[in-house]
């Protein structure tokens, strides 16, 4: 019998204490303990799953062989590179740092420690992401389209940094170009003082074409995502794991033709309910153990970032040209 492998996590809030509930459960994995800056949260995840509350970040690393990082972006960075100067593998949240200085401070320590670096982009461990993943073939225009409800947590970064950045990530991961040549993007600051809604259009060298739209401001959740390539449609929706391909059929006469169906063969795609976090903790636990490379490694988190913070910018800029003179 294997022996367990040894987890933590830093940062306990709403995400964390999913983390810390699924590594619980985890039959080849011992939930060694986790930090908080708040003791008192700490202390009461721990009681809820039976593991130990550290007085400190540098205890819980000299304990484990890996570490989930759900702190606030702005102290990615800071726990990032403690973590892994000690050694210690790193699954940490989306987005990766606030800056990309700060991300490549955190490419560089991993790549010099020799410490895997794994990035919590979890749409790709989306079932219905991964059951349609087969078909997508040289995407030549992508829609993506996520609301959500408002709420205080996640408002210290921008909406395309909080949500529109796992589309991004998306388009990146299955377009295979992350070489963007023009972004055009608006949004505006409507509940609190960074960005709440936006919209961006993206081309890529490849010829690829991305419109995406975040909100966190919306009266329902919502998160699709559209992709049209040559002779074939996808859509998939990634909150309720269904979808449809729609493939051209050869041969029809348009003027002979008057349904939707003899044109195009249309299968509907259901994945298996499976939980996307609890996917990604098992995709981290290979890494730690060394038995497969990271899911999203260091670099297509930096590549993600970069592109949500030129996004940022372009908003900002459309913005600024936007506003009347004095």
């Amino acid at each position: 019998m294997r022996t367990r492998t040894r987890l933590g996590v830093i940062g306990v809030g709403a995400l964390g204490w999913h983390h810390a509930r699924h590594l619980a459960a985890m039959p080849e994995i011992e939930l060694a303990g986790i930090y908080d800056i708040k003791p008192e949260r700490a202390r009461e995840v721990a009681a809820a799953f039976e593991t130990v509350a550290f007085s400190s970040r540098e205890s819980l690393l000299d304990q484990v062989q890996g570490v989930i990082i759900a702190v606030p972006t702005v102290s990615h960075v800071e726990v990032g590179l403690a973590a892994l100067e000690a050694g210690v593998v790193v699954l940490l949240e989306k987005p990766m740092a606030s800056t990309l200085t700060e991300a490549d401070r955190l490419v560089a320590a991993a790549e010099s420690a020799g410490v895997v670096l794994q990035v919590g982009h979890i749409e790709r461990f989306n079932p219905i992401v991964r059951a349609a993943r087969h078909l997508v073939e040289h995407p030549l225009f992508i829609e993506g389209e996520r609301l959500a409800p408002f709420q205080p947590r996640g408002t210290d970064v921008p909406v395309v940094l909080d949500l529109m950045i796992h589309d991004l990530d998306l388009i990146l991961h299955l377009a295979g170009d992350p070489l963007h040549v023009d972004i055009r993007a608006n949004g505006a600051a409507v509940l609190s003082p960074l960005l709440d809604v936006a919209h961006a259009r993206v081309e890529f060298a490849s010829g690829l074409v991305a419109s995406v739209t975040a909100s966190r401001i919306a009266q329902e959740r919502l998160r699709r995502l559209r992709i049209y390539q040559e002779e074939a449609y996808l859509s998939l929706d990634l909150a309720t794991g269904r979808g449809e391909y729609l493939r051209h059929r050869s041969g029809w006469i348009p003027e002979e033709t008057a349904a939707l169906s003899e044109v195009a063969e249309r299968t509907l795609i259901e994945a298996m309910p499976e939980d996307a976090l609890r996917l990604e903790l098992d995709s981290f636990h290979s890494a730690v153990r060394g038995e497969a490379p990271p899911a999203v490694t260091a670099r297509e988190g930096r590549a993600a970032l970069e592109l949500a913070l030129r996004v940022t910018d372009a908003v900002h800029l459309s913005t600024f040209l936007a506003a009347p003179d004095e």
